[in-house]
């Protein structure tokens, strides 16, 4: 076979197979011809004319993700500096302004981020920007959306993921944090002490009232014993003052019985 033949052949395969291609899922290719937009295909197997056409450039359409790290000062002249994630994408309909109008995308994104952030922080005391990270992020993300549509970006989100303090700041939180959680302990402890003060005086005003209680019914029984003592020597015809000087002098024995009989006693009976 003719060897110039064979080098034809050769050449004309390898341009027959220069002219299919593939795009990944959620890619997006941009073609041109002779140096001017012509196309975007999207993922599949692709035909471009051998030659003619060329592959200028892919594009992610992924969600991506910047983290934005920002040093600023708040109203109270506190210099923090703060993290800033940012979710965004590609537009899939707008592939040829984010591949021609934006060379350097998170580039663009940071400066919103820095300018955003600057202009948002210094109106805020340390506190409220731990309070309203949330405000300063919807701003961030309103004002880039505002901004990357026009390059066929699309934000998705905007987070504000950390508040970093200059250290002496911080140690100085930790202190008054400290300080905080031992004046909360001091008082639960002192509520603890308050209510075992009062359940022990509620205790004690019970058992002196159960005490008071139990003398009155033992003086009661008594009284009733004198009482029924009484009538039965009024029925055998002793009078009751006779009756009650001998209830007494024999109240008067038993007691001088009883301490007798006490094995600590040394009355002599």
């Amino acid at each position: 076979m003719n060897p110039i033949l064979i080098v034809l052949l050769v050449f004309g395969l390898l341009i027959l197979l220069s002219s299919f291609f593939t795009v990944k899922q959620q890619t997006a290719v941009v073609i041109e011809r002779f140096g001017k937009f012509t196309s975007i295909r999207n993922s599949g197997l692709q035909l471009k004319i051998p030659i003619i056409d060329r592959v200028a450039g892919r594009v992610n359409l992924r969600i991506q993700q910047l983290d934005v790290l920002i040093e600023t000062k708040t109203k109270d002249n506190v210099f923090i500096k703060m993290k800033v994630s940012v979710q965004f994408k590609v537009i899939q309909d707008k592939v040829y302004e984010a591949f021609y109008k934006l060379e350097f995308p998170h580039d663009q994104i940071t400066a919103y981020v820095f300018d955003v952030v600057r202009a948002e922080v210094p109106k805020l005391i340390l506190d409220d920007v731990f309070v309203r990270k949330d405000d300063i992020a919807i701003a961030v993300k309103r004002e880039l959306n505002e901004a990357m549509t026009t390059y066929g970006y699309d934000i998705i989100n905007t987070l504000v993921t950390d508040i970093d303090p200059d250290i002496q700041v911080k140690n100085a939180m930790n202190r008054i944090n400290a300080a905080d959680r031992e004046k909360t302990a001091a008082e639960f402890e002192s509520e603890a002490q308050r209510i075992r003060i009062v359940a022990k005086a509620k205790a004690e005003a019970e058992s002196k009232k159960l005490q008071g209680q139990g003398i009155a019914d033992q003086r009661r029984e008594i009284a009733r014993g004198l009482v029924e003592s009484v009538e039965v020597l009024n029925n055998v015809g002793i009078n009751s003052q006779e009756a009650s000087a001998l209830i007494v002098v024999t109240q008067h024995y038993d007691t001088l019985q009883a301490i007798g009989a006490d094995a600590n006693s040394n009355l002599i009976l």
